[in-house]
Order: structure tokens, then sequence, then C-alpha cells
């Protein structure tokens, strides 16, 4: 759970970052590497949901 947390703050800073950067210098490429942790940042946090659930599923069973 810290460790998503870790993620998820990392990427908010980051994409805090290259929309701050998009709005001064009007690249498109910070617009496209903020949308890219974003994704990344989901993609994420939807592999550790599918860890937890897994692991309260097949808890009962092994145990």
């Amino acid at each position: 759970m810290l460790l998503l947390r870790l993620v998820a703050v990392i990427a908010v800073i980051a994409i805090g970052v290259n929309l701050v950067l998009f709005l001064s210098q009007r690249d498109p490429r910070h617009l496209q590497r903020a949308w890219r942790i974003a994704q990344f940042a989901v993609l994420f946090a939807l592999i550790m949901a599918a860890l937890f659930f897994f692991e309260r599923a097949l808890l009962p069973i092994a145990g």
C-alpha cells in the first residue's frame, strides 16, 4: 500500500511539472509525457489492485 501511495505522489508531481512546463513553453512533448505518466500510473494501480484482489481471493484456499 505504501508503494502505491509513493507512486501516486510521484506521478502527480511529475504530471504537475510537465503541465507547468507546457504552459510556460507551449511544447506539446510535455503534454504527451504527462499523459504517458498518467497512463502508467493508472496501469500500475490496476496491477496492484489485481494483486490485492488475488491475495484476498486465494488466501482462504491456501490457508
